[in-house]
């Protein structure tokens, strides 16, 4: 009787098929508890996002695309950060100064480092006011030790130093536990770490000629929390809360173009 030379093929097609069959019916890991139910949420909620497009550069390409087309204007900033710079509408309390918001709700670190070049870099800005971390102390994208933070950040200045970008960097802001959500929010981000990645970056910046930003002596209370009239949700600054960045930021971001 004849052989068959494709039998072993088909015997090998058969078995990878069901492999393959048995590994697709498996379900899917389970993302590791952060201890808070409401983080854990909204990690599952951006599952999506951490495996197709981790630093969101889709988020502002066609924007980015229009605004390089254009001349770049003369004395453009860039404010980098996530959802404090996100729901921050420049124009109202910038009026029409050539700022562009490239901040994404909800990001950490090292998504932004990922699209640092393409949302800063090739925008061609005199200045970058970078605020950060508090998502990270959160767990956002899993645990991150303050080192880790803190060289994501020096990594942003580094870059941006090296393309004649100067760099402000903002305190991460305090939050406060004084209304439901506020208490989700400050029990994922501890005071003791707040205040700890605030003074490296004091630090970095008085070593390294890159202008601090103080958000947070100006917003604290008498406990060491974002003042309640700030923030319904302890975290988010309302109008009242950017009232008081704004004019920070401007003074920062004159001090930053005037050095040399």
């Amino acid at each position: 009787m004849p052989l068959n030379p494709f039998r072993h093929i088909t015997q090998f097609t058969v078995i990878l098929l069901l492999v393959l069959s048995a590994a697709a019916q498996q379900p899917a890991p389970a993302i590791p508890s952060t201890g808070h139910p409401s983080l854990d949420q909204y990690r599952a909620s951006r599952i999506a996002v951490f495996t197709d497009d981790y630093g969101q550069l889709m988020r502002y390409r066609g924007d980015n695309g229009s605004l390089r087309a254009m001349p770049v204007e003369k004395n453009r900033v860039v404010f980098f950060g996530d959802s404090i710079t996100d729901i921050w509408k420049l124009d109202k309390y910038f009026g029409e100064k050539p700022y562009v918001n490239r901040g994404i709700g909800g990001q950490t670190t090292p998504q932004m480092l990922v699209r640092f070049r393409q949302d800063v870099i090739d925008l061609h800005p005199q200045v970058v006011v970078i605020l950060a971390g508090t998502n990270d102390i959160a767990g956002n994208t899993g645990p991150m030790l303050t080192e880790d933070i803190e060289a994501n950040l020096s990594s942003m200045a580094e870059l941006a130093r090296t393309h004649s970008i100067r760099v402000v960097f903002s305190s991460v802001l305090p939050v406060h536990n004084y209304t439901p959500q506020g208490q989700e929010f400050s029990s994922q981000r501890p005071r003791e770490r707040i205040l700890e990645l605030n003074v490296w970056l004091k630090d970095y910046c008085a070593k390294n000629g890159v202008v601090y930003l103080d958000y947070f002596s100006a917003m604290v209370d008498d406990k060491g929390m974002l003042k309640r009239e700030l923030a319904e949700d302890g975290l988010h600054p309302n109008d009242a809360g950017y009232k008081i960045m704004a004019p920070l930021a401007e003074a920062a971001i004159a001090k930053a173009m005037s050095a040399k």
